[in-house]
Formats: C-alpha cells, sequence, structure tokens
C-alpha cells in the first residue's frame, strides 16, 4: 500500500472520527450550563471603555544601549 493510499483510508475512517469527535466536543463545551457569564462577558469587551479612556499604564523604562 503506497502513502497516499494510507493517509487516505486513515483520513476517511479515523481521522473523520476524530474530527466529528471533536466537533461535538465543542458544541457541548460551548453550550454547557454555566458558561452564559464568561460568553457575556466577553462580548462586551470592544464596549468597554465606551465613555472614558482607558486608565494609563506607568510608563515602560527607556531601553539600555
Amino acid at each position: 500500500m503506497d502513502t497516499y493510499s494510507a493517509l487516505r483510508h486513515f483520513a476517511d475512517s479515523w481521522g473523520l472520527l476524530a474530527m466529528f469527535v471533536f466537533f461535538v466536543g465543542m458544541l457541548i463545551w460551548l453550550f454547557r450550563p454555566g458558561s452564559k457569564h464568561s460568553h457575556d462577558n466577553a462580548a462586551s469587551i470592544p464596549l468597554r471603555n465606551d465613555d472614558a479612556p482607558a486608565a494609563a499604564r506607568a510608563p515602560e523604562a527607556p531601553a539600555q544601549n
């Protein structure tokens, strides 16, 4: 069996099964109970500091040359 046929057989069987299991796992992880707060927090990131700029950070030390 040449390499192409072996890889094609693997992709048609175990690779497809692995991708399907990964897809179902991601769906379960996304829609798990209790994840609403983290999704709402991530969705509001662009709207943060809309009224005022973010607090200034301390200036970085100059580079030593």
